[in-house]
């Protein structure tokens, strides 16, 4: 298994012979404004530039969104990727968003499993920010509230979870339980609404998924990036946690 960090949650991920990528958000530097009603929203993103050129990012037998929020896909990614590549996402809503886009071989992830190749691919519950308060203001925002984690599973690898967007929460805890990951992907810049909500993990849920699972290897990933950040590798390097990894963009780590 690797797992190459790309730029924010943007990944290579190949396992069991797939290669597969993640959410795709392949626009330049500064492309775009900040998030209105997030911290930050005066700072343009991405922060930074890609560490790799578009058509080698697309290179990969499938893609995974793990949800339609524009700092996990974009118009570039878009218009990059063939239309044929196999596209795996979270529900009927999100196919037909991609759907519409021109891409022919869009499925919806089964909680109970999805068979591609030689490895499956498990939907796992989050919650982008806490449920109670955060998806009221996605729908007056008219955005998408859910997300979802993947685990991935094949018997010639170590089990993979990526949390997807998601705080520390039941979800995530019932999803270490359930399946045990050997490495665990986490989204940990701790984004923020303006009412200090938190969109994602942040040092207190690393240090929290560290002790829940000492026996995983933590991946922080969606770092550095995105306008509303409030948590760098940096703030993560200082937490001394011996069993967090903080790859820089382009680093590839072996499993």
């Amino acid at each position: 298994m690797q797992i190459a960090q790309i730029r924010n949650a943007t990944l290579h991920i190949l396992y069991a012979g797939q290669k597969f990528l993640i959410d795709p958000w392949l626009g330049p530097k500064e492309y775009m404004p900040g998030f209105d009603g997030a911290y930050n929203s005066q700072t343009r993103q991405p922060r930074t530039q890609l560490p790799l050129p578009v058509e080698d990012i697309v290179k990969a037998d499938a893609v995974i969104l793990t949800h339609v929020h524009p700092d996990h896909w974009d118009d570039f990614a878009a218009k990059a990727l063939a239309k044929n590549i196999p596209f795996f996402v979270q529900s009927e809503i999100d196919k037909e968003f991609i759907s519409k886009q021109g891409f022919t071989q869009v499925y919806v992830l089964s909680r109970q499993g999805t068979l591609f190749h030689d490895v499956t691919l498990h939907k796992t519950p989050t919650q982008h920010g806490r449920r109670d308060i955060v998806q009221p203001l996605c729908q007056v925002m008219g955005m998408p509230y859910d997300a979802m984690g993947v685990v991935f599973m094949a018997s010639t690898e170590k089990t993979l979870y990526l949390t997807g967007d998601s705080i520390w929460c039941p979800e995530v805890s019932n999803s270490i339980d359930r399946y045990q990951p050997a490495i665990i992907i986490v989204n940990a810049c701790g984004a923020r609404l303006l009412n200090n909500e938190r969109l994602i993990m942040d040092q207190e849920d690393l240090k929290a998924i560290s002790a829940y699972a000492p026996q995983s290897q933590i991946i922080a990933s969606h770092m550095d990036t995105v306008s509303h950040l409030t948590v760098t590798k940096e703030d993560i390097r200082q937490l001394h946690l011996p069993n967090i990894h903080i790859p820089s963009d382009k680093e590839i780590l072996s499993f």
